[in-house]
């Protein structure tokens, strides 16, 4: 298979951006990454873009340039970005374009997602019962997982506590003022295990990553950051996730989990190997379950793992390095975007303050997205 490295990094800083809009951020991101790819818009040959709530990402062009490059709109939830990823792989792998842009970009209100249960396949009901609200759900899938799998919720506060700490360190990240684990748990209960700083916001931002392929990405890369996988899945019957109006009888694997594996088998590396991770952390739940779902270890382990600080920056497993979606917040679009933007600055030695230290051979992504999508990534350096 053709190698594909990732040349070009850009990012909008998250957070909350008055008179900006989710467009304007994403071509600020666009031209960052052109510029560290060193290379024009015009030599983009293919683009893939999404947005859940700011706009179609292929308007963009009204300010990059008019050039006529191939341009698909994503939009998936929060997959958005690895989705976009995908199609922009596929296409340079498939031999279609030599060099491609990827951006995803978003522009959230404050307050709580609010989505339609009809929209998503699913009738008025569930929404009566208060299961639209991700909260909720989120907070009773942790309560079963804890309970089967001896997790505490100092655990969960550690994972937030570690996130805000990364997130001070970071330039971009939205939250940046650091928390303890007390703070954590002092702070007001929304969902029971699930404290307010548990639980990442709906934000504003964007990511951009110039792609490319064989002898143009050995020419255009300056430490080169390659692609090795991208798998993207949907959820089988009997997994359990996000506008689940039920429990499942039988059990079968998340997305997730079947997303990771395809990953790892295709890069023909294991979970053993990875140096540093970027997990889908909407809440502090979802990185501990992501841990064992993605092979990194097992169901059960986190407790130890997390407590004994193996996931922080000088751990032997450093996780959401960036602080996460809960420093960072989630501009829908951007998320899983923003998690290969850090993966890529950690491999290439240039994450400043949060830089780790010991090997930087191999990163991995997970993103999810609901009702049930997972988009994973293996990068090498």
């Amino acid at each position: 298979m053709t190698d594909v490295a990732v040349v070009g990094l850009g990012i909008h800083a998250f957070g909350r951006h008055p008179g900006v809009s989710g467009l304007e951020m994403a071509a600020i991101a666009a031209r960052a990454a052109l510029d560290d790819a060193g290379i024009g818009w015009e030599d983009v040959e293919f683009a893939a873009g999404g947005s859940d709530a700011a706009g179609n990402a292929d308007t963009t062009v009204s300010v990059l340039g008019l050039t006529g490059v191939p341009f698909i709109n994503v939009k998936n939830g929060c997959a958005t970005g690895g989705s976009a990823l995908t199609t922009a792989h596929a296409m340079l792998v498939a031999g279609s374009a030599e060099i491609a842009l990827v951006v995803g970009f978003d522009k959230h209100p404050p307050g709580a997602f609010n989505p339609l249960p009809e929209e998503w396949g699913l009738g008025s009901w569930y929404g009566e019962t208060g299961l639209m609200l991700t909260t909720q759900f989120f907070a009773m899938k942790i309560q079963r997982y804890m309970a089967e799998h001896g997790i505490s919720q100092s655990t969960l506060a550690k994972v937030a506590s570690k996130a805000f700490d990364n997130g001070a360190r970071n330039q971009w990240a939205w939250r940046r003022q650091p928390l303890s684990e007390e703070e954590v748990l002092a702070s007001r209960m929304v969902n029971d295990p699930l404290t307010q700083y548990m639980f990442c916001s709906p934000g504003e931002g964007a990511v951009a990553l110039v792609l490319a392929r064989g002898d143009r990405a050995k020419s255009l890369a300056r430490t080169p950051v390659y692609l090795r996988s991208v798998a993207f899945r949907t959820r089988r019957f009997g997994s359990f996730e996000v506008f689940s109006p039920s429990v499942p009888l039988e059990s079968a694997p998340s997305p997730t989990a079947e997303a990771a594996a395809a990953a790892f088998e295709q890069a023909g590396v294991g979970p053993d190997d990875v140096d540093v991770a970027q997990l889908q952390d909407t809440e502090s739940g979802a990185e501990v379950m992501h841990l064992a779902e993605t092979g990194l270890c097992a169901h059960g382990e986190q407790e130890q793992l997390i407590q004994s600080g193996a996931t922080r920056l000088d751990g032997r497993l450093p996780i959401n390095t960036d602080g996460g979606c809960l420093a960072n917040g989630e501009p829908i679009g951007a998320s899983g975007l923003r998690q290969v933007h850090e993966v890529v600055l950690q491999l290439r030695g240039d994450a400043g303050d949060r830089q780790i230290a010991g090997p930087r051979r191999v990163g991995f992504t997970q993103v999810y997205g609901a009702p049930g999508v997972s988009a994973c990534t293996v990068l090498t350096r």
